[in-house]
């Protein structure tokens, strides 16, 4: 293996597992890259105050002020990350919220919310498909936690776009957005729409779906 295809196996292994020193670092990074998308994400929701929300596989935790503003005063926010590292920085950074019982910081992957049934009214989970495999079992773990006519914002690359990017031929599970409107479909969502972010052929896609009421 040469040089440059070990640096990008390991950047892709930080990208879905951020550990240690190099995953703080990366997840820096991505706070920036992402930070549209994320902060549209949160906005699709339309969650109001009071309502209880999550942001799935949170990463850097960008996601988890806006969700936060958005749902005070008396609301909710549920951050949930399969990565000690990111639950280790959230709980450092967000650490009065958390004491004060506005947020709560759980491990946890997308395809075992560690959630009750029918406990949101809203999620959001950016840049995570990639990662799992099994996405049918994802997103029926997303119907199971939400209310009736609870929304789910799932965000993801245009998968052209991702698929030229050197590091996502290491482990990353690249699917048209077509396949994934039909397995959310398929795991009794309603899809609603697919919203872009940005303009051009490669538009960062939110795809916005609702448990039926």
């Amino acid at each position: 293996m040469s040089v440059r295809d070990a640096f990008m196996r390991g950047l892709a292994r930080q990208l879905g597992h951020p550990a240690g020193l190099r995953g703080r670092v990366v997840a820096r990074s991505l706070n920036k890259g992402n930070l549209a998308p994320v902060l549209a994400a949160v906005e699709a929701t339309g969650a109001l105050p009071g309502q209880q929300v999550a942001d799935i596989g949170f990463g850097g935790g960008v996601g988890l002020q806006p969700l936060l503003d958005r749902v005070s005063p008396g609301g909710h926010v549920h951050g949930v990350d399969i990565a000690e590292t990111m639950l280790d920085a959230a709980r450092k950074r967000y650490s009065s919220e958390v004491a004060s019982g506005s947020l709560t910081l759980e491990a946890g992957d997308l395809t075992a919310l560690p959630l009750p049934d029918h406990s949101l009214d809203a999620l959001i989970t950016t840049n995570t498909i990639y990662f799992v495999e099994d996405v049918s079992r994802a997103f029926r773990e997303m119907a199971r936690v939400l209310k009736p006519g609870g929304r789910a914002v799932i965000g993801c690359a245009d998968p052209d776009f991702m698929t030229n990017l050197p590091f996502t031929q290491h482990g990353f599970r690249i699917r048209p957005i077509t396949e994934v409107v039909e397995l959310i479909r398929g795991a009794g969502l309603t899809f609603l729409e697919d919203r872009p972010v940005d303009h051009g052929n490669h538009a960062f896609h939110l795809l916005v779906a609702e448990s039926p009421a």
